[in-house]
């Protein structure tokens, strides 16, 4: 009970009014639903259209925005085999972790629904044949920069390198600092969280060291692209950020750039329409591009997203999977995706000319190298090992450690993680 009630204490429910002229005696399902920017807003209003059509009532919960705790939530919950919740929405790296608690949704979306998904996305959410989740939204790691300050100081286009963005921020942080002292030259989320991991896999996989697992289950995260990547990150983005960049997580990060502190920010793409609100301070001044190449030559990206599944423990899976079909199909991401730019999984919906002139940037990102976190090989341990990496990357950045033998450590840290097997508990 304690968990249920730190999850709970997280959360604010709302209940739907269910149709009068509904034939069949209402059921009622709980939706835990994230609460980044917009995420919750959307989330509700989608519920309640499914709500009003089918006469089911809904309790939308929103839990944390910090994706580490969020986890940790879900897990003492579904520890707890409680069906107070039935359909939650994981991250796209997360199946593998809470696979057992969830059912196979494949009986409800039968190989011709499965086939309206980009197929690649879909994989993420399988466990074999299992399909644990089906994909809500995804997105890939972006470089977000001010074109009016771009301008200013004589740039024609952002940075296409690691180090031409140094360069640029250096001198923009230098002019900009002599009217605004909280100025920085760039921002990213430089919390021990997931959010870390992701951006120091894309810096690392610029310069060619690879992932931190690979998928035969090597550790092969200590290479010495790895430690030249977290040389040039501590040593580079040490000006140019903020000097507290250890505290900032996504949303510390988005509100810095969005109230025009800041000239460059690594994020997601579902900033893009936050940042263009009547209310931000950058509105119609920024622009997004592909993250910088390393001296490999690589545009990565890392592959984020969301995904709806059903618990185990639900007493009503067919009608908790019946809104998992309603909130991910094509018309309602289209809905998402005009609204607040959230990128569709639905591949049809990338044909639809007010989608992709609404928000251009889903074109723009032909060419990057999309880069996979180690979630599926090593499973349910993966949140041990993201956690491991992160502080280990927290560390070089801040100057703590020296990359090499921070790397070594974190070798041997993940040594023993895998134990005997990554699948071994």
């Amino acid at each position: 009970m304690k968990s249920k009630l730190l999850l709970l204490a997280l959360a604010v429910g709302i209940t739907m009014p269910s149709s009068s002229n509904a034939q069949k005696a209402p059921v009622t399902l709980t939706i835990v639903c994230g609460s980044i920017g917009d995420e919750f807003e959307l989330c509700r209003d989608n519920v309640a259209a499914w709500s009003k059509k089918t006469g089911n009532n809904v309790r939308v919960l929103e839990t944390s925005a910090n994706s580490s705790e969020r986890l940790a939530n879900y897990q003492r919950v579904l520890g707890e085999q409680s069906a107070d919740i039935d359909i939650y929405q994981i991250d796209v790296v997360w199946p593998g972790i809470v696979n057992e608690y969830m059912i196979d949704l494949s009986p409800y979306f039968k190989a011709a629904d499965q086939r309206q998904y980009i197929s690649g996305i879909l994989k993420s959410y399988k466990i074999g044949s299992k399909l644990v989740a089906v994909p809500w939204y995804t997105d890939g790691g972006a470089l977000y920069y001010r074109t009016d300050l771009l301008q200013k100081y004589g740039y024609k286009t952002p940075p296409t390198s690691w180090n031409d963005l140094v360069t640029m921020a250096e001198r923009i942080q230098e002019g900009e600092r002599k009217t605004n002292p909280n100025f920085v030259g760039f921002a990213y989320n430089g919390r021990a969280n997931e959010g870390l991991t992701c951006f120091a896999l894309e810096v690392m996989s610029a310069f060619g060291a690879g992932t931190i697992v690979d998928l035969n289950g090597a550790i092969t995260v200590n290479n010495q692209w790895s430690a030249a990547a977290l040389d040039f990150a501590a040593k580079r983005f040490k000006n140019i950020s903020p000097q507290n960049i250890a505290a900032f997580d996504g949303e510390k990060t988005r509100t810095l750039f969005q109230e025009g502190n800041a000239a460059f920010m690594r994020h997601w793409p579902f900033a893009y329409a936050l940042a263009q609100d009547q209310n931000s301070a950058i509105r119609g001044k920024f622009g997004l591009a592909r993250l910088p190449s390393g001296p490999r030559g690589r545009f990565p990206a890392t592959q984020g997203g969301w995904g709806l599944a059903v618990s185990k423990f639900s007493k009503n899976p067919s009608v908790a999977a019946d809104l998992i079909k309603f909130l991910t199909s094509a018309d309602i991401q289209r809905e998402r995706a005009l609204r607040k730019g959230y990128q569709p999984t639905v591949q049809s919906v990338y044909s639809d000319d007010r989608v992709v002139n609404a928000y251009p940037y889903f074109r723009s990102f032909v060419g990057r190298v999309p880069v996979s976190r180690p979630s599926a090989v090593t499973g349910a341990k993966y949140a041990r090992v993201s956690a491991a990496f992160a502080q280990t990357v927290q560390d070089v950045l801040s100057g703590k450690s020296d990359a090499k033998e921070a790397l070594t450590a974190l070798e041997t840290q993940l040594n023993g993680i895998k134990g005997s097997g990554w699948t071994e508990k």
